[in-house]
């Protein structure tokens, strides 16, 4: 099984934080907040997962800031999210530039997390009550993947 990290940012409702919790509880896997990750040496893990809420149809911009300024080339990345709802792909920038930058990039997982932004929260928000079980679990299968591959 590879050594795994997961850095992490998580900012509304926590959605993110919740599932890379449950990960961490249910797997092999140490848990870097964003602010922790800037003195980690990733020398260590074989696969870096990245997690994120979904911000302006993109992964916090923080998480972007470190990625560009990390070395990645030869690591194995994964990419996890959270969004209310998924209507594009919110990730075809940072996966080209995990590949663009010489990391083998593995795969994404994401599900829908509870969301209040703008106009939402007048209506109560979008995906109460979730990530629920079933995302995370659906989400833990596919890091297992990731995991053994």
């Amino acid at each position: 099984m590879k050594k795994t990290a997961i850095i992490y940012a998580s900012i509304h409702h926590k959605n993110t934080e919740k599932v890379v919790n449950y990960l961490s509880s249910e797997l092999p896997i140490k848990v870097f907040e964003l602010q922790d990750a800037k003195t980690l040496d990733l020398k260590v893990y074989d696969l870096i997962i990245i997690a994120s809420g979904i911000y302006n149809n993109e992964l916090h911009v923080g998480i972007l800031r470190w990625l560009k300024t990390t070395d990645i080339k030869d690591k194995e990345i994964g990419i996890i999210y959270t969004c209310g709802i998924r209507y594009k792909d919110y990730i075809k920038n940072i996966r080209k530039y995990v590949i663009d930058n010489g990391a083998n990039y593995v795969g994404s997982s994401w599900c829908r997390g509870f969301d209040t932004y703008g106009s939402l929260a007048k209506i109560g928000g979008i995906a109460k009550n979730r990530p629920n079980n079933k995302d995370l679990n659906k989400i833990k299968k596919q890091v297992e993947k990731w995991l053994l591959k």
